[in-house]
């Protein structure tokens, strides 16, 4: 069982590597930091942490660095994370507040989230198969063109041009608004297909050819919306991170910008909008990224439902600061979709 000395031991190796990225030795421990026992007790102390799995030595140093267990365990013995300081809140307050829909409020998310931890920012969409159609507008752009405009109760708006007859007649686009909203609202997207598919039958003869083209426009809107989404920032954090990983961080890359591999492993995270998960190094082999951690709180959608929100970064990363901002970003975007749709 490792002592309460090693465990604080531990802490100033992660601690000081993720600092430094220079493995860490004892005379480096006993000089930096206030232990105070010797340099020969402290190495008794990171024997056991070596012994226990917890550090390892680079073939190429004297010093130690943690392992993934050692990171897992550093983590874990997390009791309190710093708060963040008054500029960092008010930055988010500032950056976030000042969107408009869900679209941009995640974009600012993850953009922001990626300056504070310079890690890849990641936000999952809502879930869009318990979302509904709150409403579908039709706005006239010329004689031939139409914005279809679809929006969801999670807060999601997906407007496309449309070309259409209905343009250049007020009435005609009245008449097919009302008759759209009285098929689809209220409406799952999973069964909003099926209404849109029987929807021409159900429309005056003489309205159906300018409802045609809309009605299949909102179909591929429909089938858009369906599909978990993810939105990112901060790529480029990862090469200015490359000397962490062993091998080519292109694989990492790929399965960011593939997002179904980051779509199942935030799928199998068990979150709330109150605590910060992280899943560290080989916890994420499966996935093909056991040379990163990813650390992800859930946010509070339009609805109820609850979405994720984290960092990918190289297992060498500030953990605690870290999770502090993955927990105040994700509260705040919970604060703002509630206060927007509340």
């Amino acid at each position: 069982m490792v002592s309460e000395r090693s465990l604080a031991v531990l802490r100033v190796i992660v601690q000081d590597y993720v600092s430094t990225s220079e493995p860490v030795g004892s005379k480096s421990i006993v000089e930096r930091h206030s232990f105070g026992v010797s340099s020969a007790t402290i190495r008794n102390d990171m024997a056991q942490l070596e012994e226990d799995g917890l550090i390892a030595a680079p073939h190429t140093s004297s010093g130690r660095v943690p392992t993934d267990k050692g990171y897992r365990v550093f983590v874990d013995q997390l009791s309190e994370l710093r708060p963040l300081s008054p500029a960092q809140r008010s930055a988010i307050e500032t950056f976030l507040g000042e969107s408009a829909d869900l679209d941009e409020v995640l974009g600012r998310t993850v953009r922001l989230l990626s300056q504070l931890t310079n890690q890849v920012a990641l936000a999952q969409y809502p879930s869009f198969g318990t979302a509904r159609v709150r409403h579908v507008e039709l706005v006239g752009l010329g004689p031939h063109r139409v914005m279809a405009v679809l929006i969801t109760d999670t807060g999601r708006v997906d407007q496309r041009i449309v070309d259409s007859v209905a343009g250049g007649d007020p009435e005609q686009l009245a008449r097919l608004r009302e008759r759209i909203n009285g098929e689809l609202g209220g409406v799952a997207l999973a069964d909003a297909a099926g209404s849109l598919g029987g929807m021409l039958a159900h429309i005056e003869p003489g309205d159906r050819v300018a409802a045609a083209p809309l009605v299949a426009s909102l179909a591929e809107q429909v089938a858009a919306n369906r599909h978990d989404r993810l939105v990112m920032a901060g790529a480029a954090n990862l090469a200015r991170t490359e000397r962490d990983f062993t091998g080519s961080i292109f694989p990492v890359l790929e399965a960011i910008e593939e997002q179904v591999t980051i779509l199942k492993l935030f799928g199998e995270l068990h979150l709330d909008s109150e605590e910060v998960t992280a899943r560290i190094g080989r916890e994420n082999a499966e996935y093909g990224l056991s040379e990163t951690s990813v650390l992800a709180s859930g946010y509070t959608a339009p609805g109820g439902s609850v979405a994720r929100l984290g960092v990918l970064g190289p297992t060498r990363m500030d953990y605690s600061g870290n999770m502090v901002a993955v927990r105040a970003v994700a509260r705040y975007l919970s604060r703002l979709l509630g206060d927007d749709n509340g």
